[in-house]
């Protein structure tokens, strides 16, 4: 079947952060006076975020949450764990950072990614974002100037689900009007993108930046963007 949909994961398929988040964190910390090693903050934010996303997964949804509380409680966890205790400085600290992270500031758009997606558009596939990300991802999109090509985005709080359930790959198969053997996905983690989208059949192909895998067709893996677009030619004639 002619492929005619081609969706995308985004943190490290299209965009990276600038810095890593313990640095962004002790940049914003010294702000306000405070001392805080990023090295503390890298090792404390991975174990909040690890901690939360098992008690709470998808933001804490079926629990009745926000992705927006559920991340100002990993933030103040992050700090609290590297030392800061005053819930007077954690609260807008928190908040600071939320807000932050939901623009340009402190993302950017991998090398390449923009003539890419140029490229693959002009080849004439509709194109859509499937990302467990929560709902800033639309806005940050927009601030980078990649947003004009998608025709939808899908991240796992609009969708009530999060990559791996193969739930968030239907849902965009249906938003994008096509049956599975007509769309392919593109991203950088094995179980969540490559491995999820081949289940719900449809092709993928997964971005390995410079790394090899001997298990996988060599077709199906991508060491730069720019390997992607011919691997698709064929399928959209």
């Amino acid at each position: 079947m002619q492929l005619r949909l081609l969706t995308w994961d985004v943190k490290d398929t299209l965009l990276r952060l600038r810095l890593p988040v313990g640095q962004q964190y002790q940049a914003e910390a010294r702000s306000r006076g405070l001392q805080v090693d990023s090295a503390a903050l890298e090792s404390s934010f991975r174990q909040a975020y690890r901690d939360r996303c098992r008690l709470f997964p998808n933001y804490g949804l079926s629990q009745g949450m926000t992705s927006h509380r559920w991340w100002l409680d990993v933030v103040s966890q992050t700090f609290r764990l590297a030392g800061v205790q005053d819930k007077k400085i954690l609260q807008p600290l928190a908040e600071k950072l939320y807000q932050d992270f939901s623009t340009a500031k402190y993302w950017e758009v991998l090398p390449g990614a923009r003539e890419v997606l140029k490229e693959c558009g002009e080849l004439g596939l509709k194109m859509a974002v499937i990302s467990n990300f929560d709902r800033r991802l639309e806005d940050i999109l927009r601030q980078v100037d990649l947003d004009g090509h998608f025709d939808f985005v899908l991240t796992s709080e609009r969708a009530g689900v999060a990559k791996p359930d193969l739930g968030i790959f239907h849902k965009a198969l249906k938003l994008g009007g096509v049956p599975p053997q007509g769309a392919a996905h593109v991203g950088d983690d094995y179980v969540n993108d490559y491995k999820a989208a081949r289940e719900a059949g449809m092709l993928s192909f997964l971005l390995l930046q410079g790394r090899l895998r001997d298990d996988l067709p060599p077709d199906h893996v991508i060491q730069s963007l720019d390997q992607l677009p011919p691997r698709l030619r064929g399928a959209v004639k």
